[in-house]
C-alpha cells in the first residue's frame, strides 16, 4: 500500500509540474502576442500622425497660398 500512495504521489507531483510549464508558455504566448498588438497600434498611430500632419499642411490656408504663389511663379516664367 505504501508503494502504491508512493506512485500516486509522484504521478501527480508530475502531472502538477507539467500543467504548470503549460500555464506558463501560454502566457509566454500570450504576453508575446499583447506586444505585438501594441507595437502595431503605435505604429499604426504613427502613420495617422504622418498623414494627418500631410492633412493638415494640405489645408493649411498659408501653405495654400504658398503653393499658390509657387505656381503663379512658374507660370510667369
Amino acid at each position: 500500500m505504501s508503494q502504491f500512495r508512493f506512485v500516486f504521489v509522484i504521478f501527480c507531483f508530475t502531472a502538477v509540474l507539467i500543467y504548470a510549464v503549460n500555464l506558463r508558455s501560454a502566457n509566454n504566448r500570450i504576453f508575446y502576442e499583447l506586444r505585438a498588438c501594441n507595437v502595431d497600434i503605435s505604429q499604426l498611430k504613427q502613420q495617422l500622425g504622418t498623414k494627418q500632419l500631410l492633412l493638415e499642411s494640405l489645408i493649411n490656408p498659408a501653405a495654400i497660398s504658398k503653393r499658390v504663389g509657387e505656381s503663379n511663379a512658374e507660370e510667369k516664367n
